[in-house]
């Protein structure tokens, strides 16, 4: 493997101490040595310039897969061009795998898998497919306890019978064997909503003998956001897991809520591995059945039916919460890709009508059901507050692509700078010191998540590395093979599947 030299640069990893400028030498894929070397020789040399040098950025929560852009837009450049280097999914209920029966049902609210060639049913046949192809950024998976469930019992929401139980554990227990670094659930979704706290802790029981992680989308991330803590907390002292709530953030409807549920996180003994995923923006995307109430959810099929329905519509309208349609971008309507981008008020205008809500069920009716929107919600000033707490990781809850518009969806900030942004609040506006902000988005994941070699600057560890000034990259480097540099992506597609060991 090819030898890389890296000058002039200000380590910094929020771990170790070092010089104020040192030189770095990677061999095979890892870093070989740490220090100044005037005269030694490599494959390649790239020129740091005093910028700051830090190992790869690790987005924890990503929907990559769930919108299929890690089979159509295998680079991944969008992650890249920010510095990340290794990102996660399996999120919010809802994995690729594993598969009991093959299909991919559980993530069609996101993604058309109808184009997908599913060659996989384990955990273990899923992560080897995903050797066998090109990929930019190394990426981890959690179980989706959607995933499974629905093909145990379809879309009721009733208890597992003990027999239902017995498969369920048994299919978890393979696919953490096999590489899953944990389960997550969707609380907030109809084919979890209704999940028993019984349920949740024996899950949790299960994950937490494998060293692995719960995830989980709250049942109520608004005006019952503490309650859903509360009750997460209580499934994690009683299981012993690490707990990951997906996408903590603060509905500007719920503030006072919000703040409430954030001290009680913060308010947890210091040994409690409990910890949140936040981005620094202002807007939630969600897919399109989320506004609706929640009798009139279902699969994807329901919903379609339910939209096109002239007695139901009615009271649908009724009952759906008041739409901003300035604040909501079309992120992706299949079939109506010339939408995306617009708002809804925009297609409001374009369908004739006066009334947000009604317009939006004529678009989902025209779609299938199938499409989200990037709806501006949030409470900025409390989401900086957030994202400061020694308990939040960053991550973008996005898919990414290749780098420029893909055409049938539109690209969020979410999508192309998450990290960037972050890098900006911390140092234009001092967040926090610039080592903890490097530590937050690198180490820590890494040790959350159990990557062993990642995260940090020091000699034999893994050469995931980015080299960065102010919120600008310079160059990232995954496995030891520069991906991007000056600004593009150079066509090396050098990550891997990751797998958690136990």
């Amino acid at each position: 493997m090819a030898t890389l030299l890296i000058k002039n640069v200000q380590l910094i990893d929020g771990v170790h101490d070092f010089p104020e400028r040192s030189d770095v030498f990677v061999a095979q894929g890892k870093i070989s040595a740490i220090g100044n070397f005037p005269i030694k020789q490599a494959d390649e040399t790239l020129d740091g310039q005093g910028a700051y040098l830090a190992p790869g950025f690790i987005d924890v929560n990503t929907d990559s897969d769930h919108y299929l852009t890690l089979f159509g837009y295998p680079s991944q450049a969008d992650f890249l061009k920010q510095g990340v280097t290794t990102i996660f999914g399996g999120m919010c209920g809802s994995s690729l795998a594993p598969l009991l029966y093959g299909s991919l049902e559980a993530i069609e609210k996101w993604g058309n898998a109808a184009k997908l060639n599913v060659n996989w049913h384990t955990m273990a046949e899923f992560l080897a497919s995903i050797d066998r192809r090109p990929l930019g950024v190394n990426f981890g998976t959690l179980v989706g306890h959607a995933t499974i469930r629905r093909a145990l019992i379809g879309d009721e929401t009733r208890d597992l019978s003990k027999n239902e139980q017995k498969v369920f554990e048994k299919t978890i227990s393979k696919a953490l064997d096999e590489g899953g670094f944990g389960i997550s659930t969707g609380l907030g979704y109809v084919h979890g909503r209704e999940t028993s706290l019984p349920e949740l802790k024996w899950l949790a029981g299960i994950v937490a003998r494998y060293g692995g992680i719960y995830a989980t989308h709250l049942r109520d991330g608004a005006e019952g956001i503490e309650a859903s803590i509360k009750e997460t907390i209580q499934v994690a002292e009683t299981s012993g897991a690490k707990m990951l709530v997906s996408h903590f953030i603060p509905f500007s409807k719920s503030v006072a809520a919000y703040e409430k549920a954030l001290r009680v996180i913060e308010a947890l003994p210091p040994e409690k591995n409990f910890r949140f995923d936040i981005y620094p923006f202002g807007e939630s995307m969600v897919p399109f059945h989320a506004f609706l109430p929640v009798w009139a959810q279902g699969d994807v099929a329901t919903i379609a039916k339910n939209v096109q329905d002239e007695w139901l519509v009615p009271r649908i309208i009724k009952e759906m919460p008041p739409i901003a349609g300035d604040q909501a971008t079309i992120v992706r309507a299949p079939g109506h890709e010339f939408l995306s981008g617009k708002t809804l008020a925009e297609v409001t205008a374009m369908y004739g009508l006066h009334d947000a809500r009604e317009a939006f069920l004529r678009l989902m009716a025209s779609t299938g059901a199938r499409g989200t929107v990037l709806y501006r919600d949030l409470d900025e000033t409390l989401a900086r507050r957030a994202i400061a707490s020694p308990r939040s990781f960053v991550a973008s809850n996005a898919p990414a692509f290749d780098g420029k518009p893909p055409g049938t969806m539109f690209r969020s900030e979410r999508t192309t700078s998450t990290f960037s942004k972050f890098l900006s609040l911390v140092q234009d506006e001092s967040l926090m010191p610039i080592k903890d902000a490097v530590r937050k988005i690198s180490y820590e994941p890494a040790q959350f998540f159990g990557l062993t070699g990642r995260g940090e600057l020091r000699e034999g560890a893994i050469a995931d590395l980015v080299c960065f000034k102010g919120a600008e990259t310079k160059f990232t480097i995954v496995n030891g093979k520069v991906a991007v540099k000056d600004g593009e992506f150079q066509g090396i597609f050098n990550g891997k599947a990751l797998r958690h060991k136990k």
